[in-house]
């Protein structure tokens, strides 16, 4: 086993880069898009693009971290021996870096809702009622972003198999079950039906528009964790022997599915919640998303289940939570190896020090919330990752020698020549890819 740590099977490996990819951005972002976007037009149009652009980016960081075994950084700098690309490979890995310190920093937030959400749950099903979880303040936020970090750093210290693959194996398939166990609950209520067609049923009127078509880019990015280093860094944890095409598929198909059937339990609820007399349309007529679905009109559903209520939403918040954590270790993880590769720091203190650091951005954010919170959002998700998955694939398809791909994918591949995916991918990333994001790009600019 490399000393840098390894992923010490193939279903650890899966179920960590999965979760990774399975988080808020599935189970709260892709359902508020939905609902944002006209159900299944998005739905539809979401999953072109985490098929043709999504999948590619993400193989193309999964080869580059298994063959530099490296942290972003130091792996993209490596990819040539020109000293113009070697700085250029530099300066993205480093504005990768930052970029998932800050969307750690905002994601921290809003993982410390749900936990705070989740004991709200908790406290009432035994007959508690604290009023103070569920009301917006500087305290409420701070001490739960706090705990959501320190779980955080708790995970990624114990390092790639112990810690992070360990914890992966027992959190993913609790994830599968309580949304399944949702989902047919869900479904059997009044009103199910009526969210169900809004869900599976398109309106083609929509599917070229360019609002439409920028989220589904931008979702497809921030659901799979692209352009920020954090696959590449796991990618530099898979076995030398591992077959990365197939494993890559593996990840994406979890990671597709798991925010598909979000909305299938999430966009039902909203009709269901409508049938119990809780409004989810908004004065437009449009339905309610973002941070109204998830902490007033989810809520206000369960609280008319009376007690059988409050289990549900224990479940469902509890599902949350866990989604959080298993894409905050990932992203802590990418500035961890860093200073463990590049700076020779033992990883428990790292870990550390980079809890505090995004504990410190976390605890500035939400002292400015009103004017910090949307825009930090905004530039790290609808710009900075697209801008690094377009970087990205200039570096898999112009920078870095063929020939060296292919060796790499042979590792785990004896005849990946004369593979299907070896006679697409290469020209892909090296042509489609760039155009298309960076013409999506152009339109989010000029919408």
């Amino acid at each position: 086993m490399s000393a840098r740590g390894e992923f010490s099977s193939r279903m650890g490996f899966v179920l960590a880069a999965a979760g990774s990819a399975v988080g808020l951005g599935n189970i709260w972002g892709f359902p508020t898009k939905v609902a944002e976007n006209g159900g299944a037009a998005f739905v539809l149009m979401y999953l072109v693009m985490a098929f043709l652009l999504a999948y590619p980016v993400l193989m193309a960081e999964l080869i580059i971290g298994r063959a530099k075994r490296a942290n972003m950084i130091d792996a993209l700098g490596s990819l040539s021996k020109n000293p113009k690309a070697r700085v250029a490979g530099i300066v993205t890995g480093s504005i990768g870096l930052l970029t998932v310190v800050f969307i750690l920093a905002f994601y921290s937030i809003v993982a410390g809702w749900m936990i705070a959400f989740f004991v709200d749950a908790a406290s009432n099903m035994l007959g508690l009622s604290i009023p103070w979880l569920t009301q917006f303040s500087v305290s409420r936020n701070a001490i739960f972003m706090a705990l959501f970090l320190f779980l955080t750093g708790f995970v990624v210290s114990g390092g790639v198999s112990n810690g992070i693959e360990r914890w992966s194996v027992r959190l993913m398939p609790t994830l599968f079950a309580i949304i399944i166990i949702l989902i047919v609950y869900v479904s059997f209520q009044e009103g199910a039906i009526e969210g169900w067609k809004a869900y599976l049923v398109p309106d083609f009127s929509r599917l070229l528009d360019s609002g439409l078509l920028i989220d589904a880019m931008g979702q497809a990015f921030f659901s799979m964790s692209l352009g920020v280093g954090t696959m590449l860094v796991y990618g530099s944890y898979i076995q030398q022997n591992e077959n990365l095409p197939k494993l890559g598929a593996s990840v994406a198909l979890v990671d597709i599915g798991v925010a598909v059937f979000a909305g299938m339990l999430i966009i039902p609820a909203m009709y269901v919640a409508a049938n119990n007399g809780v409004q989810i349309f908004t004065d437009s007529g449009a339905l309610i998303q973002g941070d109204s679905l998830i902490f007033n009109v989810l809520p206000a559903l369960f609280a008319t289940i009376d007690v059988v209520g409050w289990v549900v939403a224990t479940a469902f918040f509890a599902l949350m939570v866990i989604a959080a954590l298993t894409s905050s270790i990932s992203m802590l993880e990418v500035p961890v190896a860093y200073l463990v590769d590049n700076k020779g720091i033992k990883r428990q203190k790292a870990s550390a020090l980079l809890s505090a650091v995004v504990l410190v951005i976390s605890g500035f954010i939400i002292l400015n919330f009103d004017a910090l919170f949307g825009l930090v959002i905004s530039l790290t998700t609808q710009y900075s990752q697209p801008l690094l998955g377009f970087v990205l694939c200039l570096f898999a398809g112009w920078v870095w020698n063929r020939n060296e791909i292919l060796t790499e994918l042979k590792h785990g591949q004896g005849s990946a020549e004369q593979s299907l995916f070896w006679r697409i991918w290469p020209w892909y990333i090296k042509f489609v890819c760039p155009v298309v994001i960076a013409f999506m790009f152009y339109r989010s600019l000029t919408a």
